[in-house]
């Protein structure tokens, strides 16, 4: 990324996070009220000890007098400094963490209406961690932002402001060694970013493969590819050290170099004021020994907020390159929202066509071209093929995951496009090959799509699936908690949940992709039987590759590179000695 393009994407994300913070501006004004009260009360008290200092004039020649009325205003403004930094901190850390929430539940709300094509192609541990720990980079840099950098802007125009009241000309020393240190923290920044992001994408990355493994370590070990998968890790782990190396070189040059500056200008101070004093003593207006100590202490107090300011500043641009990532997700195009005069489906029949569907998942790469197809209610349709012909294409046309690129698909005459995604996709249960469970209990995974069934209905539902004699051997029954994606459950046992589930709500149509491929024969045909009551009257999508499973089917659709090249049932397209016949007979060939 160049220079230009950088500076162009730093301030893009920091206009977006002051966009943020404008919700909490009273917030913020506080908080600034409360950085310049602290700054006050700490700039009051080097005055208030180099009057005490003063008070010291010779061996035996103390004012205690003086001295018992300023150690006690000392105190008090020290704990009314400390007890404001306090309040002023609290309020630093709720407008923080507020603004990561809100930033978080604008990631996963887009999350949830960005279109399918999006998280199939990223991977899922990349998005994790751009809403995980990209948020958690950014509250720490902005909280350091908060925190110190009001704080120093604050004391760096107060500690001035008091120099030159007391001695304007030890102050130019000050102002002149200044602009160094600036300069040192600007030229600093301008590498740490392109580094920081570098670190981020890395960790991103990290992440995803990490995921990626753990969520397939059957499979790794299965075919022995451990030793792989390690070599894989090292060499993402190898790059996030070197680009996190150099980051934090980079950003800890900051600090010793803003020191050696801020020492050259305490040593100016302190020579200057020497002279100052040796210059003026016995005069009418002499630079005393206890200004030149709150001048010290002015000096250190105004030369420490550039170190600060420096850590921020670098610790602000890891900061941005993660909310850079995190608004990159937030402003992804959603999928095309519902029309605003969408229609609601209502007593849907069952009564389904596709009108010259024309369909790629990426342009240069056709699939479907120019399919027509006619269901009518209560019609169980059988599509087979094989694997990449586009079986499952048509179920995601006709859930809306994807939209068609011409033509059109309808229910009950309704282009599906005129009517809400939500009217749609409650018309039709699904239950998939690849099963899914969220971390509850069973009864909360079988009543998902109808969370107020009554226990009788669970329990029909899940006995109609045969999923009944399991769930009762579970240590609690329907009440038992299981983990992410079923947890201990095998596999037929998580794809028995998932039909009890459709069962119980029980659609006008039913998508059946594979709804049997993880469960034993003689369950199976249990299953088969059950299928066919709840098929009854209904309009019923069977995607098989087990072809003894669709026997029974009112259509068969063979497809092939995304054509229906034969249709009709088991028994006319075995006549027919085709392409259907070939994949029936080569199942069955002894």
């Amino acid at each position: 990324m160049s220079e230009k393009k950088t500076q162009g994407v730093q301030k893009a994300a920091l206009k977006k996070v002051f966009g943020y913070i404008k919700n909490y501006r009273i917030l913020m004004l506080l908080s600034i009220i409360m950085a310049a009260a602290t700054v006050i009360c700490s700039l009051y008290v080097p005055i208030l000890i180099g009057r005490a200092i003063d008070l010291i004039i010779d061996k035996g020649n103390v004012d205690f007098e003086g001295l018992s009325v300023l150690l006690p205003q000392i105190a008090i403004v020290a704990v009314a400094a400390a007890l404001i930094q306090w309040l002023m901190n609290t309020v630093n850390n709720r407008i923080t963490y507020h603004i990561v929430r809100d930033i978080r539940d604008e990631a996963f709300r887009k999350i949830e209406i960005l279109p399918l094509s999006y998280v199939d192609s990223h991977p899922a541990g990349g998005i994790v961690n751009r809403v995980i720990a990209d948020a958690d980079q950014f509250a720490d840099g902005l909280l350091m932002g908060f925190t110190q950098l009001f704080t120093g802007v604050v004391t760096i125009l107060g500690t001035l402001l008091f120099m030159l009241t007391i001695n304007w000309k030890i102050a130019l020393v000050v102002v002149v060694l200044t602009p160094l240190s600036l300069f040192i923290a600007k030229f600093i920044a301008g590498r740490t970013y392109k580094m920081f992001r570098l670190q981020s994408e890395t960790r991103g990355e990290q992440t995803a493969f990490i995921d990626e493994m753990i969520g397939n370590q059957k499979v790794v070990q299965a075919f022995s590819h451990e030793s792989e998968a390690l070599e894989k890790f090292d060499e993402i782990n190898d790059r996030l050290a070197d680009c996190s190396l150099q980051a934090t070189f980079y950003s800890s040059i900051t600090n010793p170099a803003t020191r050696f500056v801020n020492s050259m200008v305490y040593a100016g101070v302190a020579a200057a004021g020497a002279v100052a004093c040796i210059a003026t003593a016995g005069t009418v207006n002499p630079f005393t020994v206890g200004q030149l100590s709150c001048f010290l202490s002015y000096a250190n107090q105004y030369t420490k907020p550039f170190n600060e300011i420096s850590g921020v500043v670098t610790e602000l641009q890891n900061a941005l390159a993660c909310a850079s990532r995190l608004f990159e997700l937030i402003e992804e195009q959603p999928q095309i929202p519902d029309a605003e005069n969408a229609a609601v489906l209502e007593n849907v029949k069952g009564s389904v066509s596709l009108e010259n569907v024309d369909f790629s998942y990426t342009p240069e790469r056709e699939l479907i071209k120019n399919l027509s197809l006619n269901v009518k209610p209560g019609q169980r349709i059988a599509i087979v093929g094989p694997t990449g012909c586009g079986k499952t294409t048509i179920i995601n046309l006709l859930m809306r995951f994807y939209d068609v690129n011409s033509g059109a698909v309808k229910v009950e005459g309704e282009d599906i496009r005129d009517v809400t995604r939500n009217s749609l996709r409650i018309s039709y249960g699904m239950v998939l090959q690849e099963t899914w469970l969220k971390s509850g209990t069973v009864r909360d995974n079988i009543t998902m799509g109808k969370p107020d069934a009554t226990d009788e209905e669970v329990i029909a539902a899940a006995k109609a699936s045969h999923a009944h004699s399991f769930i009762k051997r579970l240590p609690d029954g329907y009440n038992t908690i299981i983990g992410e994606d079923g947890g201990s459950l095998s596999q037929g046992q998580k794809q028995l949940l998932c039909i009890a589930r459709v069962m119980l709500c029980l659609p006008p149509m039913l998508i059946l992709d594979e709804a049997t491929s993880s469960i034993d024969t003689r369950t199976e045909l249990k299953i088969q039987e059950a299928f066919a009551r709840m098929m009854k009257g209904r309009t019923s999508f069977i995607v098989a590759h087990r072809l003894s499973t669709i026997r029974e089917a009112d259509v068969i659709l063979v497809m092939k590179d995304g054509h229906i090249i034969e249709q009709g049932r088991h028994e006319e397209l075995l006549e027919l000695n085709g392409f259907y016949a070939n994949l029936y007979n080569s199942q069955f060939a002894v």
